[in-house]
C-alpha cells in the first residue's frame, strides 16, 4: 500500500511538472487561436459590411436614375439632355458635359466612356409617334468627326425609321429608341446596349401596336 502511494504521489508530482512546463503553451495556443477567430470574424464581417454598402449604393444609383418613359415624356428638351448626361455619369463615364443649344454642331452631350473613347451623344425628345428620319444620324456622324469622337450614340423617346436604323448600324452609330432607353433608365449600362444595336424595335405588328398607342399624343419640341 505504502508503495501504490508513492507511486501515486510520484505519478502526481511528474503531472504537476509537465503541466508547468505545457502550460505557457496550451494557453498561447488557445490565445492566438482566439485571437485568430477573431481576427477572421471580423474581417468576414468587414467584407459583409462593404458588399452590403457596395449593393446598396448601386441600388441607389440606379434607382436615382429611375424615372417611367412618361415623365421622360413630359420633360422639354433640356432636361432629357440633361438627364442622358446623368444616366452616362452613373455608368461610370468622365469629363461628361452638356453642349446642346444654338450652335451645337449636331451634339447635345460629350463625354469620355468608362473604357477611355471619346463620346458624342445626340438627344430628341419626340413624341413616341414620332420617327427619326436618316438625315438626323447624318447630322451626328458630322458631330462624331467635328468632335474626333470615337463613338457616336443618338438618343431618343421614339423609335427609327429602317433606313435611319440600317444607316446607324452601316455607320458603327449607337442608335438608342424608346425600348433601349426603358432598359437604359431603369440600370443596364449604356455600353451594353451595344449588343442589341438594332434591334427591339418589332415586326409589323409591332409596330401597328405603337402607332395604335401613340398616335394620338400630342407632338413635341
Amino acid at each position: 500500500m505504502k508503495s501504490v502511494a508513492v507511486g501515486g504521489g510520484l505519478v502526481l508530482v511528474l503531472l504537476v511538472v509537465f503541466w508547468s512546463v505545457v502550460w505557457p503553451y496550451v494557453t498561447g495556443a488557445v490565445l492566438l487561436g482566439g485571437v485568430t477567430a477573431v481576427g477572421w470574424w471580423l474581417w468576414r464581417r468587414d467584407r459583409l459590411v462593404r458588399r452590403r454598402d457596395r449593393l446598396w449604393r448601386q441600388e441607389e444609383a440606379v434607382k436615382a436614375g429611375h424615372r417611367t418613359l412618361a415623365e421622360v415624356d413630359a420633360m422639354n428638351g433640356t432636361e432629357f439632355e440633361e438627364l442622358v448626361a446623368k444616366l452616362c455619369r452613373r455608368d461610370g463615364c468622365s469629363d461628361v458635359r452638356r453642349v446642346g443649344g444654338a450652335n451645337d454642331n449636331g451634339a447635345d452631350v460629350v463625354g469620355r466612356l468608362p473604357d477611355g473613347r471619346s463620346v458624342v451623344i445626340q438627344c430628341k425628345r419626340y413624341a413616341p409617334s414620332s420617327t427619326i428620319a436618316s438625315r438626323e444620324l447624318r447630322d451626328l456622324l458630322g458631330a462624331k468627326v467635328h468632335f474626333g469622337a470615337d463613338l457616336a450614340v443618338f438618343v431618343t423617346t421614339t423609335r427609327f425609321s429602317r433606313p435611319s436604323e440600317k444607316f446607324a448600324l452601316q455607320h458603327g452609330i449607337l442608335a438608342v429608341h424608346r425600348d433601349h432607353l426603358g432598359l437604359w433608365n431603369n440600370g443596364a449600362a449604356l455600353l451594353s446596349l451595344t449588343k442589341v444595336n438594332g434591334q427591339g424595335q418589332g415586326d409589323s405588328r409591332h409596330r401597328a401596336r405603337w402607332k395604335e398607342a401613340y398616335e394620338k399624343r400630342p407632338a413635341s419640341d
